[in-house]
């Protein structure tokens, strides 16, 4: 149960560093002790065979790497609508780390295995979520009206709207040509996506 309470800890602090990264940098320390307190429980104090200092201290080390791993993936899924561009980063990346931190903390594995078949396995599928996610990140930011860019004006409810409050022309052109010039713009503005 430590585990999931540390990675837990460790995921929602690794997402939400940039809002408040002293506040975050804490939570992330209290995950990383709480998950390494869980590595030696169940590695030291509950473990049959208890590994030497050399390889207890890359068990330690690579748990805290798969702490961090997890927290990456973990965090950046469960917040990818909130940070699009953050999240695109943090889920390949996660499961590249988790990958190699798992194949060092495995006893009976080689770290040769992170270079074999199984990591282009892993590093193919990172790089397919990474180009994913960011097409998915784009197309939230296109979605919900966002261009990526800002003329300084404040967001428009609807394209309704935008027509309704369009600013009137000079008084000194007539009202036929001050309407259809009107039109013309605005269905120009609106099919490119943009509504001023």
């Amino acid at each position: 149960m430590l585990y999931f309470v540390g990675a837990g800890l460790i995921s929602g602090a690794v997402v939400h560093h940039p809002l408040d990264p002293a506040r975050y940098t804490k939570i992330a320390v209290i995950g990383v002790l709480v998950f390494l307190a869980a590595t030696v429980v169940n590695e030291f104090l509950l473990a049959t065979d208890r590994p030497a200092l050399r390889r207890a201290i890359l068990v330690i080390g690579a748990s805290l790497l798969l702490s961090f791993g997890i927290g990456m993936l973990s965090g950046g899924l469960q917040h990818f609508e909130d940070f699009p561009d953050r999240g695109a980063v943090l889920v390949p990346l996660g499961i590249t780390v988790s990958f190699v931190a798992f194949v060092l903390k495995d006893a009976h594995s080689s770290w040769r295995r992170i270079f074999g078949p199984m990591g282009l396995a892993v590093l193919l599928t990172a790089a397919v979520s990474f180009f994913g996610l960011r097409a998915v990140a784009d197309g939230l930011g296109e979605s919900s009206g966002e261009s990526g860019h800002s003329h300084g004006e404040g967001t428009e409810t609807s394209d309704e709207h935008a027509t309704t409050e369009e600013s009137p022309a000079p008084d000194t052109e007539s009202a036929a040509p001050e309407t259809g010039a009107s039109t013309d713009a605005e269905a120009g503005h609106t099919e490119d996506g943009h509504g001023h």
